[in-house]
C-alpha cells in the first residue's frame, strides 16, 4: 500500500470509530459511570419501595445508598435495591441509620425522600446544602414556614427539585387542566373537591418500642410521644402508615389527598405561584367537610364529598369537567375527548414524572412539579387545616404568606423538640 493510501484509510477508520455509539463499545445497555445519576434513598417504607422500581426504570439511575431508622425496613430495601441495580450493572448499596451520613457521600448526585412529613423540611435543607438534587414526596411540608424554607434552600444551592405530585404527569389531569385553562367550559363558577377530613390530635395508646426501631430518631424534631405501630407499621404490614392522620406528623387527608387534588386545582387555575385569598370553615364543631376557599378572581373551591372518589368537579358557565385517577368525564360528554386547537395554551407536559426529574437534573431546568409548586399546594392544605382548627374565617395574603389573624400566623410554624435548624442555610 502506498503511504498516502495508508494514511487516508487509517484516518477514515479512525473517524468511523469515534462516532460509534457508546453501547457498541461497552455492550448492550452500557452506561459510562460519568453518565450515571447516583441515588440515595431516605426513608425505606412503602412509598420509597414503590419509587425504587419507578425511578429504577429511568436508565441513567443507580442506587448507591439508603437510610432509615427502622433496621428491618432498611435491610429489606437494600436487598431490593441491589436486585434493581443488577438489571443494569451489579452495584453495592450501603445502608445508613443516620441520613446525614448518606448525604456526606460525594458520589451521590441526588436523593429520594419519602420520610414522614414531619422530617421533610430538615432533610430537604440538609440535602440542598450537601449539593444533592432532590425528589421529595408530597405533601411537601408540615407547615407553611417549613415549605418556604425548602424553597429558599433549593434556590440558594441551585438544586433541581421534583415534588411527588405525580398526577401532573398523568393524562386525565393534564387534559382537565388544559380544558379549564382554555375556557372549554366557559368561566369557572365553582369547584368541588372530594377528599377526606382534616388532621386530628393523636389519641393512640403508648406501646413498647420494638428493638429494630430507633423511635427517638423517628420522632426527630416533633414533640415526643410514645410508639404505636399505627404510626410506623412493621415490615410486612402493607397498610399505609397512620402518622399522616395526626398532628405533629402529618396533615390528615386534607394534606395527604389534598396535595394531589388541590394541586390540580392550582394547576388548572394557573395559580402555581400564588393561591387563595380567603378560607371559610363551616360553623359546626369538629366538622370534617364544608370549608370553602376563594381566589382573588372570585372562584370558590368547596371541600365537599360530591363523589366517593378522591376527585375534582369543575363547574363552568358552559359545562362541567370531572376528573380523578379513574376517569375524565364532562358535560357535554364529548368535551372530554376534545382535541386542543393549535392556538390553545397548553400546560407543561410530562408522561413520566420520574424521567422528567432525571431529565431536569441533566438539563438543569425545572421539572413539572418544582419545589415552589409543591410549597404552594402544601400551603393550601396547611391553611385549610388551620381554618378548620380555628373555626373562623381567615384572609390570606399569598404574596406575603401571612394571615390577617395573629393566632393563625402563630400556626405558620410549630413547636420543635431539640436542635432544629432548617432555617440555617
Amino acid at each position: 500500500m502506498k503511504r498516502k493510501d495508508f494514511i487516508r484509510n487509517t484516518l477514515i477508520g479512525a473517524a468511523g470509530f469515534t462516532i460509534l455509539p457508546r453501547h457498541v463499545l461497552g455492550g448492550q445497555g452500557f452506561l459510562a459511570p460519568s453518565d450515571r445519576i447516583n441515588l440515595g434513598y431516605i426513608g425505606t417504607g412503602k412509598q420509597n419501595g414503590y419509587l425504587l422500581g419507578a425511578i429504577g426504570k429511568c436508565p441513567e439511575t443507580m442506587v448507591l445508598a439508603a437510610s432509615d431508622v427502622d433496621k428491618q425496613k432498611l435491610q429489606g430495601f437494600v436487598t431490593a435495591a441491589i436486585a434493581e441495580n443488577k438489571k443494569k450493572v451489579a452495584t453495592e448499596v450501603v445502608s445508613y441509620a443516620q441520613y446525614r451520613e448518606l448525604l456526606e457521600r460525594k458520589d451521590i448526585d441526588a436523593v429520594v425522600i419519602a420520610s414522614p412529613d414531619h422530617w421533610h423540611a430538615q432533610m430537604v435543607v440538609d440535602a440542598a446544602k450537601a449539593g444533592k438534587d432532590i425528589y421529595c414526596e408530597k405533601p411537601l411540608s408540615l407547615t407553611i414556614a417549613e415549605g418556604r424554607a425548602m424553597v429558599n434552600a433549593t434556590r440558594k444551592y441551585k438544586r433541581v427539585f421534583q415534588t411527588g405530585s405525580m398526577q401532573r404527569s398523568q393524562s386525565y389531569f393534564r387534559d382537565a387542566a388544559n380544558l379549564v385553562r382554555n375556557g372549554y367550559i366557559g368561566q369557572i363558577e365553582e369547584i368541588n373537591v372530594s377528599i377526606g377530613g382534616p388532621v386530628k390530635a393523636c389519641d393512640l395508646p403508648s406501646l413498647p418500642t420494638p428493638e429494630y426501631l430507633d423511635w427517638n430518631a423517628w420522632i426527630g424534631p416533633s414533640l415526643y410521644r410514645a410508639y404505636h405501630p399505627t404510626l410506623s407499621p412493621p415490615l410486612g404490614d402493607e397498610s399505609w402508615a397512620g402518622w399522616r392522620n395526626y398532628h405533629g406528623f402529618g396533615g390528615g387527608y386534607i394534606a395527604d389527598w389534598g396535595a394531589h387534588m388541590f394541586d390540580i386545582v392550582q394547576w388548572a387555575l394557573d395559580m402555581d405561584h400564588s393561591g387563595p385569598v380567603e378560607f371559610v370553615p363551616p360553623q359546626q364543631p369538629l366538622a370534617q367537610e364544608g370549608l370553602y376557599f376563594k381566589y382573588a378572581n372570585g372562584i370558590q373551591v368547596n371541600h365537599k364529598k360530591w363523589t366517593d372518589n378522591n376527585a375534582i368537579q369543575f363547574i363552568g358557565t358552559e359545562g362541567t369537567i370531572e376528573v380523578a385517577r379513574e376517569f375524565l368525564r364532562s358535560n357535554p360528554e364529548s368535551l372530554a375527548n376534545t382535541n386542543l386547537k393549535a392556538s390553545d395554551k397548553k400546560v407543561y407536559s410530562s408522561d413520566n414524572h420520574y424521567q422528567d426529574w432525571i431529565d431536569a437534573i441533566k438539563s438543569r431546568k425545572q421539572p413539572i412539579a418544582d419545589v415552589e409548586i409543591g410549597h404552594r399546594t402544601a400551603t393550601v392544605c396547611n391553611a385549610v387545616n388551620i381554618a378548620y382548627e380555628l373555626q373562623k374565617p381567615l384572609k390570606w395574603d399569598p404574596k406575603k404568606e401571612l394571615f390577617n389573624d395573629a393566632y393563625a400566623n402563630g400556626m405558620l410554624s410549630r413547636p420543635y423538640r431539640g436542635p432544629w435548624d432548617f432555617n440555617n442555610f
